[in-house]
C-alpha cells in the first residue's frame, strides 16, 4: 500500500511539474523594416527572476513594454494560471533576425524559451484608410545634415560638425531618439552645450525649410590623411496632416515616423609642412603670444621666486607642451603647476596656459636664465613663427658663495682642527670603572617567558590558520575582493577628479576602456557599442550588467557638458564600480 502511495505522489508531481509552460509567441514572424512586432513571453504558472532576451544583439530595439499580463480563473473546479510579460519591438536591420531565450524561475527550476526567428524585409506600404492618409510623405520632407566647416584642414586645425534637422512647414516633430552617436576617431572633440532646441526658419534644396540644431562639435584633427566621422542616425516621430478635416476646415495629423542619417564624413588633413619647422616644434598651431615672467630677479637668502611660463592666444592650446626653462646649477628648480584657463565655443580653443615654476637659489650671487623658444605654426600665414623671450637675471644679495663651497683654505681647516681639540680637552683620561653584578640568563624571567611564549602563540595561530582556510574557501568573496580591487585600479584616475565634473567624465571613460581593452583585448579605435555588446555577451556576461555598462559609457561625454551635481558625479563613480566589478566576476 505505502508503494502505491509513493507512485501515485510521484505520478501527481511528474504531471504538475510537466504541465508548467513557458513559451515565447510573436505577433508576425515576417514583417518590413518598419512594422513593429509584439512580443508575449507567456507562462501558465507564477515565476520570478525574470531575465529577457537580450533584444539589441538580435537586431531589435525596444519602443515599448515590458508589461505586465496576469489572469487567473476557475472553471468546475480547476484554476487556470496566466501570466505575460510583453513587448513591443522595432527592428533595427533586415535579414533572418533569431530572437533568443527568455529565462525564469518557476519551483526552483529554470525555464526558457525556444528561440524564435522573424524574418525582416524591406520596409513596407502600411495601408491606411483613405481619409487617414497623409497628404504629404514624411520621407521627403525630413532630413538630417552635417555641416562641416571645412574639409581639408591642417593638422590640429579646429573645424566645427553642425548636425541641423530640416523638417517642412507642414510637419511637426514630436520626438527623437538617437540611433547612432557619431564617432571621431583621431580627433580630438568637444560638444558645445545646447540649452535649448530653437526651430528657425532656412532654405534647403532651394525651399524652405525649417530646422533644429541638434548637435554642435568642435574637432581637432591628430594625425594626417583621409579621416571618417561616423553619422548620426535617429529615429523620428512626427505628425503630418491627413485628408481628414475638423469643424473649423483645418487638416486633422496623423503619426507618422522617420529614420534619418547624417551619412559619414571624409576630412582630407594635410600635414603641417617639414619646410622651416623648427626642431623644438612642439605642435601649437594657431595665433598665440608667448611670455616668461619672474615674481621677482632681487632674492635674500632663503627667499624663493615663481617663474611663470604662459601661452595666451587662439588654437590647439590643451594639445601641446610649453618649453622648460633652463637654469643655473647653483638654483634649484621644482616641477611646474600647470594652469589652464581655455574657453571652447564653435571657433575652437581661446585664452591662456601656463607653467608655474618654484626656484630657490643655493648660493648668493648673480645668475642668468636663458631666454625661451617658443615655435607655432601660424595658419594666417601657412608658416612657422617664433617668439623668443628676455634673458632673465637674479640677484641673490647673502648666503654661502658658490666659491667658497668648492674651495677651503688649508688655514680654516687647521684652525678647525685646533677648535676641536681644544674642545675635548676637559675630558678626563683616567677613569675607575668597577664592574656590575649581572643576573644569570638562566632561570630569569625572560628565559621562561622565551620558553612558554611559543606554547601560547599555539591557540592565536589555530585561530589564524582557520581564518586563512576559511578566507580562501570562499571563492565568491574572493572574487568579489578580486572584482572591486581591478575596479578601483582602472577607476583610480577619477576618483581624483571627483570634485571636478569635466576631469572627472574624462577619466572614467578611459578607465572603461581601458577595461576593456584588458578583459575583451581590443584596441579603443575598434570599440563600437555592438561590437562590446556582442563581445561581453559571448563571455558569458549578464545582458542586464552589459546594457548598464553600454549606458554608462553613452553618458560618459553627454555628462562631461551637462549639468551634474556632485551627488551625482558621486552617484556614477559608485556605479563604475559596481558595473566593473560585476562584469569581473561574470566574464568567463
Amino acid at each position: 500500500m505505502k508503494k502505491i502511495l509513493i507512485l501515485t505522489v510521484l505520478l501527481i508531481s511528474y504531471s504538475l511539474f510537466a504541465q508548467v509552460q513557458f513559451e515565447a509567441k510573436v505577433s508576425k514572424n515576417s514583417l518590413g523594416l518598419n512594422e513593429r512586432v509584439r512580443v508575449d513571453f507567456t507562462m501558465n504558472a507564477d515565476g520570478d527572476n525574470f531575465v529577457p532576451p537580450n533584444f539589441e544583439a538580435s537586431g531589435f530595439k525596444v519602443v515599448a513594454g515590458p508589461s505586465q499580463s496576469v489572469s487567473q480563473s476557475w472553471i468546475n473546479g480547476r484554476s487556470s494560471f496566466n501570466k505575460s510579460y510583453i513587448y513591443i519591438l522595432l527592428p533595427t536591420q533586415k535579414g533572418s533576425l533569431t530572437l533568443k531565450q527568455a529565462s525564469i524561475e518557476i519551483n526552483g527550476q529554470i525555464y526558457k524559451t525556444s528561440p524564435v526567428k522573424i524574418n525582416v524585409t524591406n520596409a513596407v506600404q502600411i495601408p491606411k484608410d483613405p481619409n487617414e492618409a497623409p497628404t504629404i510623405s514624411a520621407d521627403d520632407n525630413i532630413y538630417l545634415v552635417a555641416d562641416i566647416s571645412k574639409a581639408n584642414p591642417y593638422l590640429n586645425e579646429p573645424i566645427t560638425v553642425v548636425y541641423k534637422l530640416y523638417f517642412s512647414y507642414n510637419i511637426g516633430i514630436t520626438n527623437w531618439r538617437e540611433l547612432n552617436k557619431p564617432k571621431y576617431n583621431d580627433f580630438w572633440s568637444q560638444n558645445i552645450d545646447i540649452k535649448q532646441l530653437v526651430a528657425e526658419d532656412g532654405t534647403f534644396k532651394g525651399e524652405r525649410y525649417r530646422y533644429v540644431v541638434l548637435r554642435k562639435t568642435v574637432l581637432y584633427p591628430q594625425k594626417s590623411g583621409k579621416l571618417e566621422i561616423e553619422p548620426l542616425s535617429l529615429d523620428i516621430d512626427c505628425q503630418v496632416p491627413t485628408n481628414r478635416r475638423n469643424f473649423w476646415g483645418q487638416a486633422m495629423m496623423t503619426d507618422d515616423s522617420k529614420r534619418v542619417s547624417a551619412g559619414s564624413k571624409i576630412i582630407n588633413v594635410r600635414p603641417l609642412p617639414e619646410k622651416g619647422k623648427p626642431e623644438d616644434f612642439s605642435g601649437a598651431v594657431g595665433r598665440f603670444d608667448f611670455k616668461v615672467k619672474p615674481s621677482k630677479t632681487l632674492l635674500k637668502n632663503g627667499e624663493s621666486m615663481d617663474l611663470d611660463v604662459s601661452v595666451v592666444g587662439v588654437g590647439n592650446l590643451k594639445l601641446f607642451t610649453l618649453p622648460k626653462p633652463i637654469v643655473p646649477s647653483a638654483l634649484e628648480m621644482y616641477d611646474p603647476v600647470h594652469d589652464e584657463n581655455v574657453n571652447t565655443p564653435l571657433t575652437g580653443m581661446s585664452g591662456k596656459i601656463s607653467d608655474k615654476y618654484t626656484i630657490i637659489p643655493q648660493y648668493k650671487g648673480s645668475y642668468q636664465i636663458k631666454p625661451l623658444r617658443f615655435t607655432y605654426f601660424d595658419l594666417g600665414s601657412s608658416s612657422y613663427k617664433t617668439i623668443t623671450s628676455q634673458p632673465i637675471t637674479i640677484s641673490v644679495l647673502d648666503g654661502p658663495s658658490a666659491a667658497s663651497s668648492e674651495k677651503t683654505n688649508p688655514n680654516d681647516v687647521a684652525k678647525t682642527k685646533l677648535e676641536v681639540a681644544k674642545s675635548f680637552a676637559y675630558i678626563k683620561q683616567k677613569t675607575a670603572l668597577q664592574p656590575t653584578q649581572k643576573e644569570d640568563f638562566l632561570g630569569s624571567g625572560l628565559f621562561y617567558s622565551l620558553v612558554f611564549l611559543p606554547f601560547l602563540a599555539i591557540p592565536f595561530l589555530i585561530v589564524g590558520k582557520r581564518r586563512k582556510d576559511a578566507s580562501d574557501n570562499d571563492v565568491v568573496g574572493n572574487k568579489i575582493k578580486k572584482s572591486n580591487a581591478l575596479a578601483k585600479k582602472y577607476l583610480g584616475e577619477a576618483k581624483k577628479h571627483l570634485g571636478n565634473k569635466e576631469p572627472f567624465y574624462i577619466a572614467l571613460e578611459k578607465a572603461m576602456h581601458n577595461f576593456l581593452k584588458a578583459k575583451l583585448h581590443i584596441e579603443t579605435s575598434e570599440m563600437s557599442k555592438e561590437k562590446i555588446t556582442e563581445l561581453l555577451l559571448s563571455r558569458k556576461a549578464n545582458p542586464e550588467t552589459v546594457g548598464d555598462f553600454i549606458q554608462l559609457t553613452e553618458n560618459c561625454e553627454l555628462a562631461r557638458y551637462a549639468f551634474s551635481s556632485e551627488s551625482a558625479i558621486q552617484q556614477d563613480y559608485d556605479k563604475a564600480v559596481v558595473i566593473i566589478s560585476e562584469l569581473e566576476k561574470q566574464l568567463k
